[in-house]
């Protein structure tokens, strides 16, 4: 079990406890954090789950693999920090971990 803290794009901050054995992204949808639209499902297809993860916690992170990396090259919103949440498995190693969901994901 994580306890992840979504910043909406509204500003508003959500605590979303999420158990092992999901995506980020499937516990996000799971629990309708605003700004998640995930519309592959899941698939690293559409880079519409799309977060900034806080600075501290990038290293933290399993790395981004090829499809990850390609997926993000058609962001429009891209930083250094972002992250595809449908490929982050959700283990208590990221209790704790912030990120930030961007203003748009099209």
């Amino acid at each position: 079990m994580a306890t992840i803290t979504f910043e909406e794009p509204d500003g508003t901050l959500r605590k979303v406890d999420l158990a092992g054995g999901q995506s980020i992204m499937e516990g996000a949808v799971r629990a309708s954090v605003a700004g998640i639209d995930a519309d592959c499902g899941g698939a690293c297809s559409c880079a519409t789950c799309m977060v900034y993860v806080a600075d501290e916690w990038c290293d933290r992170l399993p790395p981004k693999d090829a499809a990850e990396t390609q997926m993000l090259e058609f962001c429009p919103h891209v930083q250094e920090n972002s992250r595809l949440t449908c490929q982050i498995p959700v283990t208590d190693a990221l209790d704790g971990l912030r990120v930030k969901v961007p203003p748009s994901q099209h």
